[in-house]
């Protein structure tokens, strides 16, 4: 369904532009947060948004950025809304939508942003920001199906919302001409310019639609890598006929690569992939070639042989030089690290030439609120209130701050909550239409007339009318309502006598200071409550206190929460857990653990705590006894700490505490025994040699620990810092499922706080920086040390090493970087893979954990978002795991090819334009 309700924007006034009063034809260059209007070197004309009602504006300063439009920003409150720009278009023309921000620290806390952009009620991309001094674009594509669009900021996680500059483009003809443009916009994830002779984009008022065409010079990690031997870059003055397709500027077709040894090898990363793509390569012949000369090659794509079946004859099919000829695909499925080679055919003379290349991707478009159209209609009543100015869909991504929505994927208004907004008038009739409304709130206003016949509203429970000017009758047909619960009218100017029909119905009734309203006659049961006096309420109101004294009367009695009370001899521990903890933890006594572990004979595991044992329980169950070795009070306090802690967290990737025993001096904590051991011994331990793990098994054992953490993290109340996270603390079961172990050094977090104040400890290697410096313990600090153990899955080199990392670097996390932003990842696989792995997947993991060992802790992400990653590696993984083993049923299953994938264009088929 298309949305029309952005129709009420025209009279809102948070800011509107038609697209006509720009410089160009199409052309709106915003200016977030600036004062006044101003024509940049490009010969852009940029306009400030200080029509917009929202957010504040800032001012920043960012050494070697001149432009005056990123000199400004406007930021908003992280909180529940959304904030929209709204920018008017002409339907059936296809626009790119540009949004950029520049962080440049303007709150000053340098907490680097996170949140989300919309166009409309379509979520666009999650902007993340890692660099202050970095600009982020985002670039989408779509046909206007609608005379205006919005574009929103939302769903903050860290920091504020904020925008530094909103750009609107529009193009000519057919230019981005697909057959799924009705159903999915496109997220521009690459746009290249080969053989470009400077690091400068290529824009405006070379590309006259002010596209960005990014130089292939630029030099940032795992973008344009793994060059081929013998690429060289040549250029033309010459000019090129462009005048088909995309319509390349001809500065970017003037410039390009060619391959002297026979090839152009190149590797990237696509933003916003794995995922079905509109990819296309742009192609003039700009070399002279003798008589003898041919240039003919093709394009391989790792895993994709039908791709690389058609030959490119630049000059043959552009016919003649000089001219564009853009072979690509309208739908390919592409991965999210990208690798693909031009090679030259057996009959060719000549190396391939690439001159530039654009990949978008699909963004399955939503159709917003099914209830959009008619809340425009009611909202226009009232386009001057504030309240009627948020923008966007009504629902999506989150509702406005006055309704509320189900959550179906095009979701229905549940509730209206405009009590005491100054509303006048009639109650708006196209109300009525909300066919999935349960609250209705318009109390507090001074609104006339009658009150509408709800019957279209069949869900409504809740209606609440009091307080405003509304005359005439009670209508009857309020009866009919099927759900209705709570009916409030009382101080208005209603006349007549109470349906029969209303009082006989089971709800709640408050008609009171209707001075001509009486009640009639009832008949029929008791179970209601009707208020018609002032008498009523006064005794509604000691009934409902006389009934909460007597719930309370009737509650258990609970200990206080200040005590856990555990039955040790040696000593007592005390928590703000309460004693409930304590009943969950099972005490042992020292002769049950004697008999369990014969005597303490097996020993399986040391370390500073002290020794572990393995023992067998009289039920056959088998267990891992810890004897911690310190008797001081720093051991005695980490004993207490982890028996409280064990007690009251429980998660099937949390190793399961079974009970402790505190007899004769010894402080013993009894777990579940753990087969195979720790993931240590398996990297690089004794066990690496019989028992090797494989990359998918480890991907599986890191999702596993991820799991276990962010359950301490988010799942408990109030949430836990493990402070020790390392491979030794990672344990193996029988099916090499993993479970995090050892919480004796572990926090917990201060409700409201940002950190807690702690002194240092943890493991070298695994150490936070940033908290060993301030001594300042967040839930980030596990991050880095996860993200250490992420880099030991991929390396199966330990955390610090005086030999494996060269002489410039004794830990893994300087080693590992220097790799992995260079684009040699090949330098710190684990040998021991046998190059059994999927390279995408291990990039994925790569890079994720280089986010997660960032210097400072706001950079680094959540364990939801290391897991979502290490969840999409795994499917890539499978994926190619089952196409090597050549098992079909299972590559379908895990085919990353969206449901719009209808195949894919042959790379030398013309374009139809």
């Amino acid at each position: 369904m298309e949305i029309r309700f952005l129709l009420f924007l025209s009279f809102s006034a948070f800011f509107l532009m038609d697209a006509t009063t720009a410089q160009m034809p199409g052309f709106v260059s915003l200016d977030c947060g600036g004062n006044d209007t101003f024509t940049d070197d490009l010969g852009l004309e940029w306009t400030p948004d200080d029509q917009l009602l929202y957010g504040e504006t800032t001012t920043i300063s960012v050494a070697n950025q001149t432009g005056k439009q990123y000199m400004t920003l406007r930021h908003f409150p992280a909180d529940a809304r959304k904030y929209c720009y709204t920018l008017n278009v002409t339907t059936r023309t296809r626009y790119l939508v540009r949004a950029t921000f520049l962080y440049g620290n303007f709150d000053n806390n340098n907490v680097y942003p996170k949140f989300d952009i919309s166009l409309g009620a379509t979520h666009w991309a999650t902007i993340v920001i890692s660099d202050a001094n970095t600009i982020e674009v985002q670039e989408l594509i779509f046909l206007a199906s609608d005379p205006s669009i919005s574009v929103c900021l939302s769903n903050a996680t860290t920091g504020q919302p904020f925008i530094s500059t909103l750009e609107l483009r529009q193009f000519n003809g057919s230019i981005y001409l697909t057959q799924y443009e009705n159903q999915y916009y496109l997220s521009v994830s690459a746009r290249i310019n080969f053989g470009a002779d400077s690091e400068a984009p290529v824009r405006y008022p070379d590309d006259p639609f002010d596209r960005i065409w990014e130089s292939d010079s630029v030099k940032r990690a795992n973008y344009l890598v793994d060059v081929a031997a013998g690429t060289e870059k040549v250029s033309t003055r010459m000019p090129i006929d462009v005048n088909n397709g995309e319509r390349p500027p001809q500065k970017v077709m003037q410039t390009a690569v060619v391959g002297r040894n026979g090839s152009l090898t190149y590797r990237m990363n696509l933003d916003g992939f794995p995922g079905s793509g509109w990819a296309f390569t742009y192609f003039a012949e700009i070399e002279d070639l003798a008589p003898n000369k041919t240039r003919k090659f093709r394009l391989v794509l790792p895993g994709m042989p039908d791709l690389s079946k058609p030959a490119v004859n630049i000059e043959e099919n552009a016919q003649g030089k000089y001219r564009l000829y853009e072979p690509g695909f309208y739908n390919i499925s592409l991965p999210f690290v990208l690798s693909f080679r031009f090679g030259k055919t057996s009959d060719s003379s000549m190396g391939p030439l690439l001159n530039a290349m654009e990949i978008n991707k699909y963004v399955k478009k939503n159709d917003g609120s099914l209830d959009g159209s008619v809340i425009a209609s009611v909202v226009s009543v009232y386009s001057s209130a504030e309240w009627a100015k948020e923008g966007g869909d009504p629902c999506l991504p989150v509702p406005w701050s006055w309704v509320l929505c189900n959550s179906d994927p095009q979701p229905r208004i549940t509730s209206i909550k405009l009590s005491g907004k100054n509303l006048t008038g009639i109650i708006p009739s196209n109300m009525m239409k909300l066919s999935s409304l349960v609250e209705l709130w318009l109390d507090g206003n001074s609104l006339t007339g009658s009150i509408p016949d709800f019957t279209g509203c069949a869900d409504l429970k809740i209606i609440h009318l009091e307080n405003n000017q509304l005359t005439g009758a009670l209508p009857s047909s309020l009866a009919n309502l099927p759900n209705l619960r709570e009916l409030y009218v009382q101080n208005n100017m209603l006349s007549g006598a109470v349906p029969s029909t209303l009082l006989n119905k089971n709800l709640v009734l408050n008609f009171t200071g209707n001075v001509n309203l009486s009640k009639g006659r009832s008949g029929g049961s008791n179970n209601k409550i009707i208020i018609g006096s002032s008498v009523g309420a006064a005794v509604l109101l000691i009934a409902t206190i006389s009934s909460c004294f007597l719930l309370q009367k009737g509650k258990k009695k609970y200990p206080k929460q200040d005590q856990l009370e555990l039955p040790l001899p040696a000593q007592r521990l005390v928590s703000s857990l309460g004693s409930a903890a304590a009943e969950a933890a099972h005490c042992f006594i020292l002769s049950e653990i004697e008999d369990a572990t014969k005597n303490f004979e097996k020993k399986i595991g040391s370390g500073g705590f002290g020794v572990v044992y393995y023992g067998k329980l009289k039920d056959g169950k088998e267990i891992a006894v810890k004897v911690l070795t310190s008797n001081s009070y720093q051991g005695k306090r980490e004993f207490s700490n982890e028996v409280t802690l064990l007690s009251r967290i429980h998660h099937r990737n949390l190793v399961q505490f079974l009970g402790y025993c505190q007899e004769e001096g010894k402080s013993i904590l009894v777990y579940e025994f753990m087969h195979n051991g720790t993931l240590k011994e398996h990297l690089y331990g004794p066990l690496t040699c019989e028992r090797g793990i494989n990359w998918i098994r480890r991907l599986e054992i890191a999702e596993d620990a991820g799991k276990g953490i962010e359950y301490l993290h988010t799942g408990c109340v109030p949430s836990i810092i493990h402070r020790d996270l390392k491979t030794s603390n990672i344990l193996l079961d029988k099916n090499m499922r993993a479970k995090v172990s050892d919480f004796g050094l572990s926090k917990l977090a201060v409700d409201g706080a940002s950190h807690v104040s702690s002194i240092v400890r943890g493991t070298v290697g695994y150490l936070d920086p940033e908290y060993y410096i301030s001594q300042q313990l967040t839930e980030k600090s596990d991050i880095y040390s996860f993200g250490v153990i992420l880099l030991e899955l991929i390396s199966g080199q330990e955390a610090i090493s005086n030999e494996s990392f060269g002489v410039n670097c004794r830990n893994i996390v300087q080693w590992a970087k220097l790799h992995i932003e260079s684009g040699d990842i090949q330098g710190i696989i684990d040998p021991s893979l046998c190059g059994k792995y999927d390279i995408q997947s291990m990039w994925k993991i790569a890079e994720k954990a280089l986010m997660c060992v960032q210097p400072h802790g706001s950079m680094r992400p959540s364990m939801s978002e290391v897991i979502k990653e290490i969840q999409d590696a795994i499917s890539i993984e499978r994926g190619a795991e089952a196409a090597r083993e050549g098992n079909s049923d299972d590559i379908s299953r895990m085919s990353m090819h969206s449901s719009l994938n209808t195949g894919s264009m042959d790379l030398g088929a013309a374009r139809l334009v």
